[in-house]
């Protein structure tokens, strides 16, 4: 690896790349010359409470969807709002979606990275991958993780950084391509998830504004998402190996050799282990699959569903993946005889949280931020305002299609909740798309496209401070700037060719998904 080389000579051996080189790497110092991500996100704060205050007075035309009424912003430096703040601060950050989900998780997957479970599972893996196979191994891995919700933010993405680096590739390279699939390609999907029946359900009743009849299927886009799966995985791929890795190759891996994931050679014992704790996991789903097979399963959801939000079975995705990594890789320490005793099980999970503690700090200003963005009604005017510029454009329906893309994508920039923007934007784009006679499935499909391709590239998406920890146990500098040029390529190549995609799919007419449509009525 270049664990020699110097800034001067990884800018050198950059520079001679071409135009793009020397453009991502202006990019990466300029990102990185940005305060620490902490500091960043309390000056976005207080940035927001500014503008909230300016914009407060004035009356906008727009009509706030939640309410019917008149769209106004909320002025976030009142005496009563500050004392608000005040009161909210520990809920806001304790509450901070993201925050649960990382730290459960992880404590399972400490205890199985302990042990060595996570090790002899990667090292047999790696053993039965060709590696020229490995980058679209790990994509795939990452849009199949989309069907348990958020997980491939805390397993895919350092299992890529892990897998690469075991491999003798960049780590970088790995994590880039992980985060690649799992967010970028956060709409492709050939397995059905939650994300389905949450925007059909917003999609369906944005429909029934113009017809109350009408009906929207939860798998409507399955077809386009299916095959989106093998164009996320193809461009993944090409990035991953021809652009990106190559501008690694300069970067030197400094990361302390104490907190860096490695994997070490396998004996007969940790076969042993890896079999008992494959066991122990093939046995736990086993279980998990007879208590959710009865229609009165206490899984399922009021409709006798599995995978809708309001199934149990979904809102304990986050749990399970904590004792589906938490009990093999216990059976495994016991049998390889890297656990003496629970003392050695509870110092993995120690271990795993020591790690978070940046992520932590970030956190807690990324909450306080996103809190006050949100009650502002900042971000809610900037969809509206581009929504409404779009429709008084009136273009044909192909560009429309298009511009509901493009405005999509750069929305997503400042809110990242994908139903939370749709909750706000079908309203506005479904009908007004029935009306240029483009179906709700249609609309839905183009913004789940606009809604995937900038999630890489927004420090304000909750899990992009975490990629960039991920990123630091190998190179130290790893900054907001090094992330976004990173993930600049995969955003710009995903924009444009999964639009054309899109586009091209619906000319061609081939099937949507489930009951769907591409003109209404």
């Amino acid at each position: 690896m270049a664990n020699t080389q110097s800034d001067s000579t990884r800018k050198a051996a950059n520079g001679r790349g071409g135009f793009v080189a020397r453009a991502l790497n202006l990019i990466e110092d300029a990102g990185n010359r940005l305060p620490d991500p902490a500091i960043l996100f309390l000056l976005l704060l207080l940035l927001t409470w500014v503008a909230s205050a300016l914009l407060a007075p004035i009356e906008f035309a727009e009509t706030d969807p939640r309410t019917g009424e008149p769209l106004r912003i909320a002025n976030q430096l009142t005496g009563t709002a500050l004392a608000t703040f005040m009161v909210e601060l520990v809920p806001t950050f304790t509450g901070f979606a993201p925050l649960g989900v990382v730290l459960v998780a992880l404590l399972g997957v400490g205890v199985a990275e302990k042990t060595g479970f996570i090790n002899a599972g990667l090292k047999l893996l790696l053993g039965r991958t060709s590696p020229s196979l490995l980058t679209p191994m790990l994509i795939l891995a990452a849009i199949v993780s989309h069907t348990a919700a958020d997980a491939g933010y805390v397993l895919v993405i350092p299992l890529g950084g892990v897998i690469f680096y075991a491999a003798g590739r960049h780590p970088l390279a790995g994590i880039s391509a992980a985060f690649a699939g799992v967010s970028g390609g956060f709409s492709a999907n050939f397995i059905p998830s939650g994300i389905d029946p949450l925007l059909q359900g917003f999609t369906q009743q944005a429909a029934q504004i113009l017809d109350p009849e009408r009906l929207v299927n939860p798998l409507s886009n399955l077809g386009f998402t299916a095959v989106s799966s093998l164009l996320v995985i193809g461009i993944g791929w090409y990035l991953t190996d021809r652009v990106i890795e190559p501008r690694l190759q300069a970067t030197p891996i400094d990361g302390d050799p104490d907190e860096m994931p490695r994997m070490e050679e396998l004996t007969d014992r940790d076969r042993r282990g890896f079999g008992a704790g494959m066991a122990a996991l093939v046995a736990g789903l086993l279980l998990l699959a007879l208590a959710s097979l009865p229609a009165g399963s206490p899984l399922r959801g009021p409709d006798g569903s599995l995978t809708s939000f309001a199934a149990p079975l979904m809102g304990m995705i986050v749990p399970l993946i904590f004792l589906l990594f938490l009990i093999p890789g216990v059976v495994h320490g016991y049998v390889a005889g890297t656990v003496k005793s629970h003392r050695d099980i509870v110092a993995g999970m120690t271990s795993a949280m020591g790690t978070m503690a940046y992520y932590l700090v970030m956190a807690f200003f990324a909450a306080q931020f996103i809190a006050a963005f949100n009650n502002s009604n900042v971000g809610l005017l900037i969809a509206l305002k581009g929504a409404n510029f779009l429709r008084d454009l009136n273009m044909p329906a192909q560009v429309t299609v298009v511009g509901i893309v493009l405005l999509t994508a750069f929305v997503n920039l400042f809110v990242g909740s994908a139903s939370a923007k749709w909750a706000l934007l079908s309203g506005i784009f479904v009908p007004m798309l029935m009306g240029l006679g483009i179906s709700p499935e249609l609309t839905q499909a183009a913004y789940r496209v606009g809604d995937s391709v900038t999630n890489i590239v927004t420090p304000l998406m909750p899990y992009f401070p975490l990629v960039v920890v991920f990123s630091q146990r190998y190179v130290k500098k790893t900054g907001i700037g090094t992330i976004a040029s990173l993930m600049l390529p995969y955003s710009v190549v995903l924009l444009i060719t999964w639009t054309v995609f899109l586009v091209g799919y619906w000319m061609l007419g081939l099937p949507l998904g489930l009951q769907a449509s591409y003109t209404y009525p």
